[in-house]
C-alpha cells in the first residue's frame, strides 16, 4: 500500500525496528502458549518454579507487545505530523494560480478529511501489523506441530484470502466514490457558509439547493459508506467463521481420521482460537487503511508545489526605484468555444514616491492587473523590469518582495509583522492606530492584535497597518476606500496618502473616488483588459469617463 510504502521510505529503519518488535512480540505469544501445553499441562513439572517462569514469561511479552505498540503509535503520528508540515509548507509554496484552479472546497477536504484519514490508519495500523505477524509466527508453530494439518489451514485460509481480496477491491472501489463525495460535499458546506447572506433572505433558494445539491450528494455518500461498511462486516463474520471451521476440521481430521494425535489437535484449536482475535482485528482495520491509501492518493493529486521548505527571508538586494511592464499579456483559460478574457498587453512604468490610480469598471481587467503587477501571476507573455533589470523566473520571489497589499478578497491576520515576519516596534503601531483612528478599538500586545472583528471598512484600516509595517518600497491597494465613511476617506486621501509619499513610498490605489482624482500623480484607466493614462488635459474629464463605466 502506498501508505506503508511512504512510511518505508521516510521512516524505514524506525519501522523496521517496530517490526521486530512485533515480532518478539508474536514469538512470546506463542511461546506463552508452549508453556501453557509443555509445561502447565503437564502436572509433574507445576512446581513454584515453573509458575515464577510463566509470570516472568507474561511479564516479558507484557513490555515487549506495550513498547511495539507505543513505538509504532510515536512513528504513525509523527509521519502524520511531518505529512501536515509538508502539505502546508507546499500550500505556501505553490503559486497562486494552481491554488484558485485546485479550488478552496477540495484543499480543505484534503487538509481535514485526508489528512485525519491518514491519522485513524495509524491508530489501527498496530492491530494489522501484529495481527499479520503473530499469524505469520503461529502458522510456523502449527507446521512445527503437524504438517498434513497445517497444509489443510494453509489451503482453507489461502482460498478465503483469494475471496477476501475480492471484497477489499470492492470495498476500494465503494471507498473512492465517498472521498470523490466528501469534495462535493465540501463544496455545498462553503455555499451554505458563505451564501449565508443569500439564503437567509431567499428560503426558497436555500431550498432548491439543498433538495438538487446537498441532498443529492449527501444520499450518494450515505449509499456509498453503507455498501463498503456492509461488505467490511462481511468480511470480518466471514473470518470469524473460517476460524471455527479450521477448528472444527482439524478436529475432524485429527481424531476422525487419525491425521494427529488428541493433544496436538487440541494445541492447533487453542492457538487458533488465540490467532482468532488480532486476525479479527486486522481484518477490521482494512477498510480504514484503504481509505488512508485513497487519501494519500488524494493529497498527492493536488499537484502542490514540491518545494518543501519555507523561503528563508533575506535583504532585497534590489530596493525599489523603477518599475516597468512592456507588453504584459495574461490570458485565461478558454470558457468552451468561448474566447478567453485576455489582459493586456499593458505597458506601464511607475517610479518611487509616485501615488497612481487606477479605474475600470467591473470585469475591466483591474484584478487582474493588481496581481501580475504585485508578482502572484506571472505573466504569459511581455517583460518585467526592475531597476531597468528583467526579472527572470529566479529574481521572481525577490520581485514580489518589492510590494505589500491589501486585496479587495484581503485576510487580516492577528500578527503584525515587518517585511521580514519579524516583530514591529511598539511605538510605530501606536503611531498608526492613531492615524487610522483605531486606537480606540483594538489594542496589541507582543506583535498581535487584541481582535479582528470589526465592520469591513475597521478591517480594512487594519489591513493597510499591516501593509505599512511591512516597509516594502510600493503599496497596492484594491478599493480600499469604498468600505469608509466620508469624513475619514477625506483622511486617507488627504492625509494619509501624502504622508506615505512623503516617506518614499509608492502607492497603486484601485479606485472609484473621482473626486480626489487630485491626489494621484498620474490615473490610468482599464477597459477589456487594455491599461490607458488619462493625461493632465483628459483628467479634468475623468468624472464624465468614470460615470460611463457599468460598475
Amino acid at each position: 500500500m502506498n501508505l506503508l510504502i511512504q512510511l518505508a521510505d521516510k521512516q524505514g529503519k524506525s519501522l523496521i525496528l517496530v517490526i521486530l518488535l512485533s515480532m518478539a512480540s508474536a514469538l512470546l505469544t506463542v511461546g506463552v502458549i508452549a508453556f501453557i501445553q509443555y509445561k502447565l499441562l503437564n502436572q509433574q513439572d507445576l512446581t513454584s518454579s515453573v509458575l515464577w517462569q510463566f509470570v516472568t514469561l507474561l511479564i516479558v511479552l507484557l513490555v515487549t507487545a506495550s513498547v511495539a505498540q507505543i513505538a509504532l503509535h510515536k512513528l504513525g503520528h509523527q509521519f502524520v505530523y511531518k505529512k501536515r508540515c509538508q502539505l502546508i509548507k507546499k500550500l505556501i509554496n505553490t503559486d497562486i494560480e494552481q491554488v484558485e484552479s485546485i479550488g478552496s472546497a477540495r484543499l480543505l477536504a484534503s487538509l481535514s478529511t485526508d489528512i485525519r484519514n491518514v491519522t485513524f490508519a495509524f491508530v489501527h495500523l498496530p492491530e494489522l501489523i501484529y495481527g499479520v505477524v503473530l499469524c505469520i509466527i503461529a502458522l510456523c508453530y502449527l507446521a512445527f506441530l503437524s504438517l498434513p494439518l497445517f497444509g489443510v489451514s494453509i489451503l482453507l485460509l489461502s482460498l478465503t484470502g483469494l475471496f477476501g481480496f475480492g471484497l477489499v477491491s470492492k470495498i476500494t472501489h465503494h471507498i473512492k466514490q465517498v472521498r470523490e463525495y466528501d469534495d462535493k460535499l465540501y463544496q455545498d458546506y462553503q455555499s451554505f457558509i458563505e451564501g449565508r447572506k443569500e439564503i437567509s433572505l431567499n428560503p426558497g433558494r436555500a431550498k432548491r439547493y439543498f433538495n438538487d445539491e446537498f441532498n443529492q450528494n449527501a444520499k450518494h455518500y450515505r449509499d456509498q459508506v453503507t455498501r463498503a461498511d456492509i461488505l467490511n462486516g462481511f468480511a470480518g463474520n466471514m473470518a470469524n467463521t473460517i476460524v471455527l471451521a479450521l477448528i472444527g476440521l482439524n478436529y475432524y481430521l485429527a481424531l476422525g481420521l487419525g491425521w494427529a494425535s488428541f493433544g496436538v489437535a487440541s494445541s492447533f484449536a487453542l492457538i487458533i482460537l488465540f490467532m482468532r482475535t488480532p486476525l479479527m482485528s486486522a481484518v477490521g482495520s482494512l477498510p480504514t487503511l484503504v481509505t488512508a491509501n485513497i487519501s494519500m492518493q488524494k493529497l498527492e493529486a493536488l499537484s502542490l508545489s514540491q518545494n518543501e521548505s519555507l523561503i528563508e527571508q533575506q535583504e532585497v538586494s534590489l530596493p525599489f526605484e523603477k518599475l516597468n511592464l512592456q507588453q504584459v499579456v495574461y490570458q485565461y483559460r478558454p470558457d468552451g468555444d468561448d474566447k478567453p478574457f485576455q489582459v493586456g498587453p499593458i505597458d506601464f512604468s511607475i517610479k518611487q514616491g509616485e501615488t497612481v490610480f487606477i479605474i475600470g469598471g467591473n470585469g475591466s481587467g483591474k484584478s487582474t492587473f493588481a496581481n501580475l503587477l504585485t508578482g502572484l501571476y506571472r505573466p504569459h507573455s511581455g517583460q518585467v523590469f526592475l531597476n531597468n533589470q528583467p526579472v527572470s523566473l529566479e529574481k521572481w520571489h525577490e520581485y514580489r518582495l518589492q510590494f505589500s497589499a491589501v486585496f479587495s478578497d484581503f485576510y487580516l491576520f492577528h500578527q503584525i509583522t515587518d517585511g521580514h515576519g519579524d516583530n514591529v516596534n511598539d511605538a510605530e503601531i501606536d503611531e498608526w492606530m492613531t492615524r487610522l483612528e483605531m486606537a480606540h478599538k483594538v489594542s496589541h500586545q507582543a506583535g498581535h492584535l487584541s481582535d479582528t472583528r470589526y465592520s469591513q471598512g475597521q478591517r480594512k484600516r487594519l489591513a493597510l497597518l499591516m501593509a505599512v509595517m511591512e516597509k516594502r518600497g510600493c503599496i497596492l491597494l484594491d478599493e480600499w476606500a469604498a468600505d469608509q465613511d466620508p469624513k475619514f476617506r477625506k483622511t486617507f486621501y488627504r492625509e494619509l496618502l501624502p504622508l506615505l509619499k512623503e516617506r518614499g513610498v509608492t502607492i497603486i490605489a484601485i479606485t472609484h473616488d473621482d473626486k480626489y482624482f487630485d491626489a494621484a500623480d498620474r490615473v490610468f484607466k482599464m477597459d477589456l483588459g487594455q491599461l490607458t493614462e488619462l493625461n493632465t488635459d483628459d483628467q479634468s474629464h475623468a468624472q464624465d469617463a468614470l460615470s460611463s463605466i457599468v460598475f
